[in-house]
């Protein structure tokens, strides 16, 4: 083997390894509660209506 194939393998086993730690920290029970809170920020809006008028272009 030369050496372009061993930063190939090098770098694939790095990929997968990052790949398992993501999906091992993202299953976690330590990352649930961050998880939780950021599930329900899109109902933590403001109610206020936004007038169709604001968003037009030129107004």
């Amino acid at each position: 083997m030369d050496i372009v194939d061993q930063v190939r393998i090098a770098v694939t086993v790095a990929g997968f390894l990052c790949f398992i730690g993501i999906c091992a920290w993202a299953y976690s029970r330590s990352a649930k509660p961050g998880f939780e809170e950021a599930s329900r920020l899109p109902f933590l809006e403001d109610d206020d209506p936004v007038l169709a008028n604001d968003h037009k272009e030129g107004n």
